[in-house]
């Protein structure tokens, strides 16, 4: 895994809006109202598009020169995105997941008369049980 990726991007900029392709990077097709927007929304998709080759361990392919990215038509402009990936990996490693966990009613019960929180508590316990102290384990880093 790479810490940071630039990629060619077109950029469509018609009365409707902005539309943007990544030419090698098929189904990564971010939009936008402004360019501001496109900018922003390019990098978020890039890094999202990239994040999810690395779970899924696809291979990342090298990114086209630009010179060799050629527009369809002229309201196209070729732009690089630059996607520095270790602060989105730990966002994203970061985000919550729910999960559903089944307990007998009794000590459901129980817990919600002491007010337990169930979250802080399966987390605590997971850390506990993994034998890890911190918020992310050093494996999961890049």
């Amino acid at each position: 895994m790479k810490d940071v990726y630039v990629y060619p991007a077109i950029f469509y900029d018609d009365a409707d809006g902005i539309s943007i392709e990544f030419p090698d990077l098929p189904g990564c097709l971010p939009c936008a109202h402004s360019m501001e927007e496109a900018f922003t929304n390019a990098k978020e998709a890039l890094q999202l598009h990239l994040y999810s080759m690395e779970e899924e361990g696809e291979p990342i392919p090298e990114p086209s020169r630009v010179s060799a990215i050629k527009p369809d038509d002229a309201n196209g402009s070729v732009v690089m995105i630059e996607a520095w990936m270790p602060p989105f990996r730990e966002k994203m490693l970061n985000k919550s997941t729910t999960k559903t966990v089944t307990i007998p009613r009794w000590l459901d019960i129980l817990a919600r008369k002491e007010k337990i929180n169930y979250s802080h508590l399966l987390q605590d316990s997971l850390k506990k049980y993994l034998g890890v102290n911190e918020s992310t384990p050093q494996h999961f880093r890049a």
